[in-house]
């Protein structure tokens, strides 16, 4: 078996990375999670009738507004200078599927960019609906964010 050290770890504690020696390339990820909800809900978001705004440009805007403060969010992450990002949605019956993909130049790799974005996405749509997914009990019976990952990573 191949033992897998903990970069971050060192006998005194932890510490970021060095990246300053590696050489600037362009690199890519992609990550998508899903939100499952009332058949109900995702017609109406997609008819633009939910009270609080349009959902897609709010999860958009959130996205994108996170992915450019994940080094504010991850503790050991680094702060990259991001030169793309690109939000998406797949739906279906009972879910919509986000799909996150940034792109940089630079030292390190942009998956943990990629997963802020679809999670904190995912998060601004369960907090736009929360009102009419709630049941009577105040409960969510429906509503679950499930299958957060990572799709690609890629280095040029």
């Amino acid at each position: 078996m191949i033992e897998k050290r903990l970069t971050h770890l060192k006998d005194d504690g932890i510490h970021m990375v060095e990246v300053g020696d590696k050489p600037l390339e362009k690199r890519v990820a992609k990550a998508s999670g899903k939100i499952i909800l009332d058949e109900e809900t995702i017609n109406m978001i997609k008819n633009h009738e939910i009270k609080k705004g349009n959902v897609l440009t709010t999860v958009q805007i959130a996205a994108i507004n996170s992915i450019k403060n994940t080094s504010n969010i991850i503790p050991l992450a680094h702060p990259l200078q991001i030169t793309g990002i690109t939000v998406d949605f797949q739906f279906k019956r009972t879910e919509i599927a986000i799909i996150v993909e940034v792109k940089t130049i630079g030292q390190t790799g942009v998956e943990m960019e990629a997963l802020t974005g679809v999670s904190t996405g995912l998060l601004t749509i369960w907090d736009m609906v929360k009102s009419i997914e709630k049941d009577d009990d105040g409960q969510y019976p429906h509503t679950r964010i499930t299958d957060i990952l990572v799709l690609r990573k890629i280095k040029e």
